[in-house]
């Protein structure tokens, strides 16, 4: 359903605006969309990049979850920085830059795989997850202004969509490239010379994954560049110090901070252990080389989702139906971690369909009506998507605490969600 408008009173100590004035720039929805493709298929490629590297150096749950603290502790980083340099380079130069950001992250696997040295991939990591930041902190609020205020909920929901493309495809590729020889031997095999020698040769997939991805990236930079003055009506606020922290204040949009940072982490938590969990003896008993592909089907679930959900959010209340998400979330990991077998497998896939419309949920609801301090809204929401570096963390730790148990250690991602469950009840109604 429409969204009744805000009032808001001259006595209210953290104005906005009603609305943000929509921008009017025909088609470039487009490239918005190819945005949201990119970052979204980066950022799942850690789930197929961890089960790797976690072999190659024979890691702990702990270390093996320090890639996605490096890669989402950028958010915490560089969200704010990235706002004000997108406020300062408008919202197309801010993408190029971001995108070149991540050429650089992914040109800096090369050297780190020749090395063969775990802290310099988490380096690149960090890298790379700086430029999808400061792309994400574009994104997000130029679908909402391209268009009505009022359709603001499926519009970001639809382009989240194609985000979920991206996260799609990029893992089922990266599978089959990096994860292929896994079944053959295994790094605690080896000493030496030959271990060293393994983990080169190993690594060669990863450098050259990522250069390709670093190609697509260029190409895409370079359309983006060609229309950089196409905007026409772009504003923004100009703020001092760490711009929008004020706005935690405000209710509404501190609960919905608080579980985007939940929700990333719980995501990322479950994507992140998705293919050894699916490779354990109670569930499918195959090696990751085999099973490696079905994380496609996790986040395939979350793209459905998205293109069923920007329907749904134009007639449904968007705080009902993250509540009714979160808590179908829930219940399917509580399934999985008490069943076996195929059972097991696709119910864990299946919470990808639950999470399809949390994000672009979570942040429009907390984002209502920021007008031209949506810029500083969206940095502050990227900040909090530094979840994903904590979470999976400690995701980890309670995993290597229970003897490597990753069913007892989902305990972590259901609280993450019953939070947000609690956060669709609070925001069903109009801000």
């Amino acid at each position: 359903m429409a969204l009744a408008p805000d009032i808001s009173s001259s006595t209210d100590p953290y104005p906005v605006e009603e609305h943000g004035t929509p921008i009017d720039a025909p088609g470039l929805n487009y490239f918005v969309f190819g945005l949201f493709f990119i970052f979204g298929g980066i950022t799942s490629l850690n789930d197929v990049i961890i089960p790797k590297l976690k072999e190659l150096f024979t890691l702990s749950w702990t270390e093996a979850m320090l890639v996605q603290f490096c890669f989402f502790a950028a958010y915490a980083i560089i969200g704010i920085p990235g706002a004000k340099l997108v406020k300062k380079l408008g919202y197309m130069r801010g993408a190029v830059a971001g995108l070149c950001t991540m050429i650089a992250g992914c040109l800096l696997f090369i050297p780190a795989s020749q090395l063969v040295t775990y802290p310099l991939f988490l380096g690149a990591f960090f890298i790379l997850a700086s430029g999808v930041v400061i792309v994400q902190v574009v994104a997000n609020p130029l679908i909402s202004l391209l268009g009505p205020p009022q359709t603001a909920h499926s519009r970001l929901t639809f382009a989240q969509a194609f985000n979920s493309l991206g996260t799609t495809i990029f893992p089922i590729v990266g599978a089959a490239v990096i994860l292929g020889s896994l079944a053959n031997v295994t790094a605690d095999q080896l000493t030496g010379a030959e271990l060293q020698a393994y983990r080169a040769a190993e690594s060669e997939a990863i450098w050259q994954g990522y250069l390709g991805v670093a190609v697509l990236i260029a190409l895409v930079a370079a359309a983006v560049w060609m229309f950089r003055d196409r905007l026409k009506g772009e504003k923004h606020e100009a703020s001092k110090g760490l711009a929008g922290l004020d706005l935690l204040k405000r209710s509404r949009f501190g609960f919905g901070a608080l579980c985007i940072f939940l929700y990333v982490g719980g995501e990322v938590a479950i994507g992140s252990v998705i293919i050894n969990y699916l490779s354990e003896e109670r569930v499918l008993g195959q090696p990751e080389s085999v099973i490696g592909w079905m994380i496609g089907l996790y986040w395939g679930g979350a793209m459905v989702g998205r293109f069923i959900g920007s329907y749904f959010l134009r007639i449904i209340s968007p705080g009902k139906i993250l509540a009714f998400n979160a808590m179908g979330a829930i219940l399917l990991i509580l399934v999985s971690t008490n069943t076996s077998g195929q059972i097991a497998a696709y119910s864990l896939l299946a919470v990808g369909l639950m999470n399809s419309i949390m994000f672009p949920t979570i942040f429009s609801l907390a984002c209502e009506k920021l007008g031209p301090r949506a810029a500083d809204g969206s940095g502050i929401i990227n900040v909090a998507i530094c979840g994903g570096a904590i979470v999976p963390l400690l995701y980890g730790v309670v995993a290597d605490a229970t003897g490597g148990n990753l069913a007892l250690a989902m305990v972590i991602p259901v609280i993450c969600y019953a939070i947000i469950a609690g956060f669709g009840i609070f925001a069903r109604r109009p801000a």
